[in-house]
This record gives structure tokens, C-alpha cells and sequence, in this order.
């Protein structure tokens, strides 16, 4: 993205920044009432997704700072998107209501200028979403029984399912999940294994407060349901033609794709590349698949495990600290390749952490959750 669209995005953005809840309410309400036929591929319960295009705004006016990264993304956004039963005429409704939630808002401080960057930058969003969306062939969505779920921890679920028709993914990705409890609300979760004869996939959820479909996952969700599963998607994907050691950081359930890459080494009987697993977790209590990955440990001797609790300073059997903390004390880990997936805070302290250890931004992969 040039510096000069780049400035007028951040400069436009300052018009509107104090109302940008508003912008969104005005975005969804001007759709709806021109476009009623559209209200029915959203959710009952708008405001989380009122949330996500404010940060979806907020990322696009910061910039896009990896270009194939962000172009991988769109592209899979884009086919994505398919279960939303989203056609290429509905990219230009939708711009027309942003821009004119955008321009309400910024009232006399709005300019042609801005007008035509956010134009231009939108339809380059969209153009490479609507290009993934018509490169892939693969159905709008999958549905797959539920065959075990087991609670592993207070408010985490492991669940396995079996897609009623194969689901084609790559260790470390995840993919959006619907359930008949909550209709038209998807969540993204990663897949906790890598691809298997049987076709099952594991996933790991944590139930938050406000959860509409973890909670549900979590607490309601039985063997025998069907559960809708979206295209996958994701880069934190394990690069085949590296021989370096590897260095996986997971908070919270983001040890689920952790597993996953750690599942498809073991299948390729991997004798060369160390992997040093840090997990990172607040108290013991949090601490759920602990026999689990101990058994990993005690199968497989190019696995290392440092357990890092941050608000348990009586339990023994960890390193106390911010996981990335206790990633700094350790090492070298310069001339490894490192894979991350946590809470947001996490992942940027750990990034931070790898920077400063000089290691190169493509040896990094990484995944955000909220």
C-alpha cells in the first residue's frame, strides 16, 4: 500500500475515530434497511460483529505491513466467506454503506481525496477476496459429527469430529465453526492435529464469558451433533524444507495448532529438528492436556517442554513469568524457526522478544486469537 493512500487513510480516520462505534452501527443499519434481504446471513446478536469490521477498519487504515502475508489472508477471506452464502455483487453494497457511514461521520472534513482512497483500497480488498473465493471449488462449508468430547480443565472442552465428507488442511491451521445452538455464528478455532487416515480433527475450546459459541462448545456440545465447518485457513504452517530446530510458543489454547505441528513431525518419523515447546499459562489450574503432552515428551526425545506460569508463584514444576520472559532467560534461539499462537498480548511480547533476538521475520509464524 503506497504512503501517500496510507496517510490519507490514517488522516480520514482521525475524523471519525471518537464515533467509529457509531460508524458501525450506521454501516449495519444502513445495510439492513436498503438491503433487508441481507440481515439474514448475519448473526441475531450483532455486536460482536460490529466489533470485527472496527478492527478489520483499524487494520486496514495501519497498513498492511506483510503484503504476501496480508494477500494469503484475503484470498482465504474470501473463500471463507462462501458459507455466508456471499456473491461478488454484495462487495459493492457494502462499500457504498462503509463509505457512507464514513462520510456521515466526518461530517465537513470529508474530501474527495478520502473518498477515493478508501474507495481504491477496498476494492483491492475486495478483488482478492472475490479471486479466492472463485479459485476454490471446495463447498461453502462441511458438516461433521461430533464422535468424543471430553472436559479437560474448568472451562476447557477437547472435542473430535469426523467431517461427512474429507476436509483437506495443513497442520497449524484453523477454520470457522458454527453450531445449531447458536445459528449464524462462527468462531475460528485450529485444528489440534494434523491430517489423519480417518479423517477426524480435534479441536480444543476454551469457554469465555461472554461466549456465544465457545460457551456452547464448551458446556452443551455431545457426541452424535453436527457442527458446520468452514474452509480452512492460516499460515503458521510448518515449513517442510527448513532443517533448523524449531522453537513453538502456545498460550492458553493456542496449544491446539502447536499439537498439530508437533502431530506432523512425529508422522514423518522426524529425527533431525529439535522442538522446544514453551507454554505459557496464568496458574496450574490452566494447565489442562498436561499427561498428555508429558506423554509426548517421554515418546518422542527431540521434544522439550518448559512449562512458564505467570500468577502461581508457589507451583514448582514451571518457570515463573510472562512466557516470554522465560523464552528471553533461555536459549540461544537465534538460528531457530519459531511458530507462536496465543492471546494477542501474548503473541506481541513474544514477538517482541524474537526481534529482539535478531531472529529473521520469515523464520517467524505466527497466529493471533481473541
Amino acid at each position: 500500500m503506497g504512503a501517500d493512500l496510507s496517510a490519507l487513510l490514517k488522516e480520514s480516520w482521525t475524523l471519525v475515530e471518537e464515533d467509529q462505534e457509531r460508524v458501525a452501527g450506521y454501516f449495519y443499519a444502513h445495510i439492513f434497511t436498503a438491503h433487508p434481504h441481507l440481515r439474514d446471513m448475519f448473526p441475531v446478536q450483532m455486536q460482536l460483529q460490529r466489533e470485527r469490521l472496527l478492527s478489520a477498519i483499524v487494520s486496514t487504515v495501519h497498513g498492511f505491513n506483510d503484503l504476501e502475508r496480508t494477500d494469503t489472508y484475503l484470498r482465504q477471506l474470501g473463500r471463507d466467506h462462501k458459507k455466508f452464502s456471499v456473491e461478488p455483487e454484495h462487495y459493492a453494497l457494502v462499500k457504498s454503506a462503509l463509505l457512507r457511514a464514513l462520510r456521515y461521520y466526518a461530517r465537513g472534513g470529508w474530501n474527495l481525496q478520502f473518498e477515493q482512497a478508501w474507495s481504491d483500497v477496498y476494492d483491492l480488498i475486495a478483488a482478492k477476496m472475490i479471486a479466492g473465493a472463485n479459485e476454490d471449488d471446495s463447498p461453502p462449508y462441511w458438516y461433521a459429527e461430533v464422535v468424543a468430547h471430553e472436559r479437560r480443565g474448568r472451562d476447557v472442552a477437547v472435542f473430535t469430529c469426523r467431517p461427512l465428507r474429507p476436509m483437506l488442511f495443513e497442520p497449524g491451521q484453523y477454520c470457522s465453526l458454527e453450531t445449531h445452538y447458536q445459528p449464524r455464528m462462527w468462531r475460528t478455532y485450529s485444528m489440534a492435529n494434523a491430517p489423519r487416515p480417518d479423517n477426524t480433527i480435534d479441536f480444543h475450546v476454551r469457554a469465555l464469558d461472554s461466549g456465544w459459541v465457545s460457551g456452547p462448545l464448551v458446556w452443551r456440545l455431545r457426541p452424535g451433533d453436527l457442527i458446520k465447518m468452514a474452509a480452512p485457513m492460516g499460515s503458521m504452517t510448518l515449513d517442510r524444507q527448513s532443517k533448523r530446530d524449531i522453537v513453538c510458543v502456545a498460550g492458553g489454547t493456542g496449544l491446539a495448532p502447536i499439537k498439530a505441528i508437533i502431530d506432523e513431525l512425529s508422522r514423518h518419523h522426524n529425527r533431525s529438528r529439535f522442538v522446544h515447546l514453551f507454554r505459557g499459562v496464568r496458574t496450574r489450574d490452566d494447565l489442562y492436556d498436561r499427561a498428555h503432552l508429558d506423554e509426548l515428551v517421554a515418546a518422542y526425545p527431540w521434544l522439550v517442554l518448559t512449562r512458564a506460569v505467570s500468577d502461581d508463584p508457589t507451583f514448582a514444576e514451571a518457570e515463573h513469568g510472562n512466557v516470554s520472559d522465560v523464552l528471553r532467560r533461555t536459549g540461544p534461539w537465534q538460528n531457530h524457526d519459531f511458530y507462536v499462537c496465543g492471546s494477542p498480548a501474548m503473541v506481541s511480547a513474544t514477538l517482541r522478544a524474537i526481534s529482539d533476538m535478531n531472529v529473521p521475520r520469515m523464520r517467524v509464524r505466527y497466529d493471533t486469537f481473541a
